[in-house]
């Protein structure tokens, strides 16, 4: 009998402990018996590769294939995920006009919303694992956001649409994919991102 610590192999391939079908029948994704808004919350954003998915369309990403070179996530996975935040009201996809048949997800209101939630999430990770390698300021002013979000310059906490990225100084990247090129220059979060295409 194997141990739980040992890989498990899946008709003789190495079966991965993130493949949709396993979590889902192992770990479900809701939580039907716990009475609390944080569980309804994780039923739709909790899910592995979710907001990093939502991270990068506040960046601007709108296209499938960006969202996939940019996180390195499985295709299948990655077409799940999007199909789950635009039916639960997170993005919304439209047809993409320059390439017949794709698509251009953009955040809704309720995906805007979840803006102060990835600050947060950026500000509590660069204190207690890795430091950000980006800055973000009031697009008005050019003031850095402070810890809670807010513009110290002006005193006000902008939504996503009044914030600037950028790189921080003197930070080294080793990705190159197309939309780490593109924000390599400052950006304003929720306008499509300019990403070079090699054909």
């Amino acid at each position: 009998m194997s141990s739980l610590n040992e890989p498990r192999f899946y008709h003789g391939e190495f079966y991965d402990r993130t493949d949709t079908g396993y979590t889902s029948a192992v770990l479900g994704k809701d939580y039907q018996r716990q009475d609390c808004s944080i569980a309804r919350a994780l039923e739709v954003v909790g899910e592995r590769w979710t907001l990093l998915i939502v991270r990068d369309a506040l960046y601007g990403v709108r296209r499938f294939s960006d969202f996939q070179a940019h996180l390195d996530i499985p295709k299948a996975v990655l077409s799940e995920r999007l199909k789950g935040l635009v039916e639960r009201g997170i993005l919304a996809r439209t047809p993409d006009p320059d390439h017949a048949g794709r698509h251009l997800y953009d955040l809704t209101d309720a995906g805007r919303e979840l803006w102060p939630i990835v600050y947060s999430l950026l500000i509590w990770g660069s204190s207690h694992r890795s430091r950000s390698g980006r800055i973000f300021s009031h697009a008005a002013c050019g003031t850095a956001l402070d810890r809670r979000g807010a513009c110290p310059e002006c005193g006000v906490t902008p939504g996503p649409d009044g914030v600037t990225t950028a790189p921080r100084k003197g930070r080294k990247t080793l990705r190159d994919d197309a939309v780490t090129v593109a924000l390599r220059r400052p950006h304003r979060l929720l306008q499509p991102l300019q990403v070079s295409r090699s054909i």
